[in-house]
């Protein structure tokens, strides 16, 4: 059977300042989906059942690149892919990135805080969301010489490191196929209250799930995987 254990990961040549570029946090997602992505079935998902993927808070653009990857080297895994962003350098980066790696016009790029400029038209219509988030609490600190400001959104997620991420989870149900079973993959930190942030998901209807953990300096940054309740 087929894996794709082997897949390079995407040429990234162009990273704009401002502009989240790939860290621990993004390789535990795509070490996953290597691990976990397999000839019919995403994660346990059958590929025909996935219509739509959405990489919230692209960036880069590297996971939805991975996800094309995915794509051109399993057949049946015809999905539509969208990256979105809050920044106009995000999407400049990523549609950059994209046409790069020989895949142009073949990601739907939207500019969006969130889900406030998405068409209607896409409603209900996500089978698989992955999203990594700003999560550290909304802080001056000095790490390694450098002074974090509390007005960097690639870092900053609210006064409690997760205020970014409910708003994002208040919003998402409009835009999850509920007709079946969907995955939204996100990251979390231990240096926020992770029991609070659960009893917050399952108050809204989800249930989480710790697929992936890795320590890195003053925290442990966690790949989550939330399903319905």
């Amino acid at each position: 059977m087929k894996n794709i254990k082997s897949i390079l990961d995407p040429i990234l040549p162009y990273i704009y300042n401002g502009v989240y570029p790939p860290s621990d946090d993004t390789y535990l997602i795509i070490d996953y989906f290597k691990k976990n992505v397999s000839e019919n079935f995403f994660d346990g998902l059958p590929f025909t059942t996935i219509r739509n993927v959405l990489d919230m808070g692209t960036g880069t653009g590297i996971i939805a690149l991975f996800l094309q990857e995915i794509k051109k080297y399993f057949s049946k895994f015809t999905t539509k892919i969208f990256a979105s962003d809050i920044s106009d350098a995000a999407i400049r980066c990523a549609t950059i990135n994209e046409r790069t790696n020989n895949y142009k016009d073949n990601i739907n790029f939207i500019k969006s805080d969130l889900f406030r400029k998405f068409p209607p038209s896409l409603q209900h219509s996500f089978d698989i969301i992955v999203f990594n988030p700003p999560y550290l609490s909304s802080i001056s600190y000095k790490e390694n010489d450098l002074i974090r400001r509390s007005s960097d959104s690639n870092w900053d997620g609210g006064e409690r490191g997760f205020e970014v991420f409910l708003d994002f989870i208040k919003q998402v149900k409009d835009f999850l196929n509920s007709e079946q079973k969907y995955y939204i993959y996100y990251i979390s930190s231990s240096s926020t209250d992770l029991n609070q942030l659960n009893d917050e998901l399952e108050t809204r209807g989800f249930q989480n799930r710790v697929l992936n953990k890795k320590h890195i300096f003053f925290e442990d940054i966690i790949l989550n995987r939330l399903e319905e309740l």
